[in-house]
């Protein structure tokens, strides 16, 4: 059966046999002015214009797969369809009754699709394929390739900041305070994402900066927000940083965050949050300015020597308190902070530019993608199986949102490639 967004692909395309069109009650229709698509709640087309029979009639458009969805979905209820003129439906099961009691205008499409779009559109919507264009896509024009790879990349840089978006409202639009706690975020992977968001919130940057000449407050400070000085230390590291947190905690008026949110299974050890704390502390240690540094940056050189961090002495022998390792020099390698950029710095580059409509900033964003290396994954992996080409981190982000919030859910019509195939 096809679904809804099919009705809305043909009707903003006017791609419906419309010749002789009548209502389900047999009245001569004319459509003067399709309507502006709603993206949002309400009728599916608003500021529509439609002729029935002799009567110009000037509203919204609501379109369904059956009629009695109209009843399913509650518009009956809904104040905001009682300004529905046309009810435009695949097949029509039930009769219905406007919001205002009268007859509501229906018109089917179910004898008016053509046949060739039918088809396309079933081949892409009805199969199982690891992306619904898999059999198609080589035969694909280059600027559809092109269109998507830029529309998917702008999707995903623009999801990527929403959570941005919510610290900033958060803080007040305090770009400094927000932007630390999103990096932050981000220190912690997958796996400590959320314990070192919490772990930022709790230590406000203005605190870091009225202590950010002595690396040590710092990572006592960090340290101590994480709730991981409470225990008996016998080496000499631990006792003095809880000792300085303790003063620091008092001075501040701090509390920490639970110790349990943090996670080390199945982690490597240079990726334990101990570690990741210690190479944050180095660079707030390191960076006067954290927000207007990063931001300054024109190249990918710049942020790596932003990011380049190494623990404390401590960690060159331990990975976490009491538990002597062997010895190593804990640095970020040029991977992580390539992760750290693509995750962190673009899209607040990018959010950054939208916010205050400054174009060049959404240009240094995609500058940067364009040249850092390709993510390696699986979805990247099955994609060059495909035949794409993946030269940039700008391709694997943009394929990595294609598939994951347009192919996946098989969102074809919304998408350049998937238009280029429904129109063969």
């Amino acid at each position: 059966m096809i679904k809804e967004d099919f009705l809305h692909y043909l009707w903003k395309l006017k791609k419906i046999d419309f010749s002789d069109l009548i209502t389900s009650e047999g009245e001569d229709v004319t459509i003067l002015d399709f309507g502006k698509y709603n993206t949002d709640s309400g009728p599916d087309f608003f500021n529509a214009r439609v002729k029935i029979n002799d009567t110009i009639w000037a509203g919204n458009i609501e379109m369904h797969v059956f009629s009695s969805d109209w009843i399913k979905h509650k518009h009956h209820n809904d104040p905001a369809y009682n300004n529905v003129i046309l009810h435009v439906v695949y097949e029509e099961d039930i009769k219905l009754k406007s919001n205002a009691g009268g007859e509501l205008p229906t018109i089917v499409l179910k004898n008016r699709i053509f046949k060739n779009d039918l088809k396309n559109y079933k081949l892409l919507r009805f199969n199982k394929n690891w992306i619904p264009c898999e059999k198609a896509i080589n035969e694909v024009s280059s600027i559809s390739k092109e269109n998507t790879l830029e529309k998917a990349l702008t999707d995903r840089l623009i999801n990527k900041s929403s959570h941005l978006k919510s610290i900033l409202e958060e803080k007040k639009d305090d770009w400094d305070e927000a932007f630390y706690i999103f990096l932050s975020r981000y220190f912690g992977m997958k796996t400590n994402s959320d314990a070192f968001e919490a772990l930022a919130k709790k230590l406000p940057y203005k605190i870091i900066l009225k202590e950010k000449d002595d690396l040590n407050k710092i990572e006592a400070l960090l340290f101590g927000q994480a709730g991981m000085l409470q225990d008996i230390f016998s080496d000499e590291y631990p006792l003095f940083l809880k000792n300085e947190y303790q003063h620091l905690r008092n001075k501040y008026d701090l509390t920490h965050i639970p110790p349990s949110m943090w996670k080390f299974s199945k982690l490597r050890p240079s990726n334990f949050p101990t570690i990741r704390i210690s190479q944050l502390a180095y660079i707030l240690f390191n960076q006067d300015h954290l927000f207007r540094n990063v931001f300054d940056c024109n190249d990918i050189n710049c942020l790596l020597r932003i990011f380049k961090a190494q623990t404390s002495a401590y960690w060159e022998n331990h990975y976490i308190f009491d538990e002597k390792s062997i010895n190593k020099k804990k640095y970020l390698g040029k991977n992580s902070i390539e992760i750290l950029i693509i995750n962190a710095v673009i899209p607040a580059l990018f959010f950054f530019g939208h916010l205050n409509n400054e174009p060049g900033y959404k240009e240094r964003a995609v500058d940067l993608l364009m040249n850092l290396s390709p993510e390696n994954n699986s979805i990247i992996k099955k994609w060059k199986d495909l035949d794409i080409e993946v030269k940039s981190a700008y391709d694997s982000q943009a394929l990595l949102e294609l598939k994951q919030n347009y192919c996946d859910k098989k969102r074809c019509l919304e998408c350049p490639i998937g238009n280029e195939i429904m129109n063969k």
